[in-house]
């Protein structure tokens, strides 16, 4: 098969990667925007000077337009890499205030079960960064 010109090799790793992240950015993404939006509203701190369901709408679109850009947009997989990292910190906050203000949704019912949580966030991050590396780069 041959390779198309500008578009950076990746290894089957970082592609299968990439590819459910992209899926899972999908689906969360479409999730906020139907069966799932009063729990993303839930996750919205009080301090956030807009209304919550305004945020869950715009973070569900702008998650289905990340999904399908890591997977539509090769030559700029590295690109879209550090803007899917760089919205996985942005929205870390309201884990953080699920975590600290004892709210429950997505069955994260108890404190310990809020805080576990928290963790999966920085592998997110990372498996953003990674996934989209070109496969003779390491960072």
């Amino acid at each position: 098969m041959t390779r198309r010109a500008g578009i950076p090799r990746s290894t089957p790793g970082r592609t299968i990667g990439r590819v459910l992240l992209a899926a899972g950015l999908v689906f969360a993404g479409v999730s906020h925007l139907f069966w799932a939006r009063r729990e993303f509203r839930s996750q919205v701190p009080p301090w956030v000077p807009m209304d919550a369901d305004a945020v869950v709408v715009g973070s569900g679109v702008a998650e289905i337009g990340l999904g399908a850009a890591l997977v539509a947009l090769p030559r700029e997989r590295e690109r879209i890499g550090t803007i899917v990292a760089a919205f996985f910190i942005a929205v870390f906050p309201g884990n953080l205030a699920q975590w600290a203000e004892r709210r429950s949704a997505f069955g994260l019912a108890t404190d310990r079960a809020r805080f576990i949580r928290l963790f999966f966030q920085p592998l997110l991050v990372a498996l953003a960064v990674w996934s989209t590396l070109p496969a003779d780069r390491r960072r």
